[in-house]
């Protein structure tokens, strides 16, 4: 015997990562320069300069038992020291480094915190649109996951729709800002509106509601916009970040847990995210990665070359007449889908060998989502595609 949710989750590969092998299987077939594909976001432009001098440096300077030996089940003091001086001084925050647990990528810090937040009849409230991998996390830690529907076109937050989605049970309200999938940024406004809401309804329940800020793509924003910091806006905030996106190192799977001193119940809850991540198997993240990452925390994305995708993308599908969320950050466009059906869309686009994201996942389906950390040329040799499929 097996279980039956676990095989159900491995038996059914996300959207994403289906279109993603479709696309491999294409390719071999086709030839990999006639597969437009705009599926997977594993980040395109390389790791600033500095992370391979210091990947360099500690394999050279440093003992080799510690580079390869167990940290301390939270993360190696210095690397925590080291980020919280680098948040503090970003964002005028208090962090400190006991507040900060270091995790293997932000999917299982994610696990971890909804784990320990997972009481009984624990309900998780996602914004759509959400990244899909939500709902198992949410669903396999024994909890339920409560969709409010998007904000179309702002693509903000519905205040009356989450204020009705709000009850007893409510644990926390899971916030993606920059956006996967719609590349949008919560507002300063709408956050604050946000923590009103949630400081009155944790009052009318005498329980705190948190919320979970999921935030890999925090420093890839465009044109002047800035991402809040949001545990200065509402005291009882998780981060779960990751430097898969903004140093593109998605295979090393590193990133922090932060708690926020000013959480209720701090010491509790930090002691339950490292209970959940024990429990997962989840302590002690790659050892070298820390060691490379302490040194490289001031270090930022050169975003030159995803700004130029993002503008060009943008403004050849608007002169077509596609609709789209407006593209302050990550590397997204959510693109709404020409007779209402991103799904009929996508296959339509696959008929043609370009490989669009149906919303349907992310909780939007008349929406379809384009990842455009891929390469100037295809994207170019793509436009015609666009505009045929538009007109048919």
């Amino acid at each position: 015997m097996i279980n039956q949710n676990m095989y159900a989750l491995g038996a059914n590969r996300s959207c994403i990562r289906e279109l993603f092998e479709y696309g491999r299987q294409r390719a071999a077939i086709v030839g990999p320069e006639n597969v437009f594909d705009y599926s997977l976001g594993n980040p395109s432009i390389p790791a600033p300069a500095g992370v391979n001098e210091a990947i360099h440096g500690v394999l050279r300077e440093m003992d080799s038992l510690a580079v390869h030996g167990y940290t301390s089940a939270p993360g190696d003091l210095p690397l925590r020291a080291a980020v919280a001086d680098d948040l503090n001084a970003r964002y005028g925050a208090h962090v400190r480094p006991q507040d900060l647990f270091i995790g293997c990528g932000a999917a299982p810090e994610l696990v971890s915190v909804i784990r320990a937040l997972a009481v009984e009849h624990s309900e998780f409230i996602a914004v759509a649109p959400f990244f899909p991998e939500y709902r198992p996390f949410v669903e396999s830690s024994g909890g339920k996951l409560v969709v409010v529907p998007a904000d179309i076109p702002n693509f903000q937050i519905d205040f009356a729709a989450l204020e009705a989605a709000l009850n007893a049970n409510t644990q926390a309200v899971i916030l993606n800002s920059p956006n996967n999938p719609a590349g949008t940024v919560y507002t300063a406004e709408t956050l604050r509106k946000l923590a009103a809401l949630l400081d009155a309804k944790s009052a009318e329940f005498g329980k705190r509601i948190y919320i979970i800020s999921d935030e890999p793509y925090r420093e890839l924003v465009y044109g002047g916009v800035t991402a809040p910091w949001i545990p200065g806006i509402y005291d009882h905030t998780l981060v779960c970040y990751s430097w898969s996106k903004s140093l593109s190192l998605p295979g090393e799977r590193i990133g922090y847990v932060y708690v926020a001193e000013t959480c209720a119940d701090h010491d509790a809850l930090y002691a339950a995210v490292a209970g959940a991540a024990r429990a997962g198997g989840h302590v002690c993240a790659p050892s070298l990665m820390q060691k490379v990452i302490a040194r490289c925390v001031s270090l930022r994305p050169d975003l030159e070359a995803y700004d130029a995708n993002r503008r060009l993308l943008s403004e050849a599908l608007s002169s077509y007449g596609y609709e789209m969320a407006k593209p302050d950050g990550a590397f997204y466009l959510f693109v709404k889908a020409p007779g209402g059906s991103a799904a009929a869309f996508s296959e339509q686009a696959k008929r043609h060998d370009l490989l669009l994201v149906p919303g349907d996942d992310f909780g939007c389906p008349e929406y379809f989502r384009i990842c455009y950390c891929v390469s100037r040329d295809l994207i170019e040799r793509s436009l015609p595609l666009f505009e045929k499929l538009i007109r048919e």
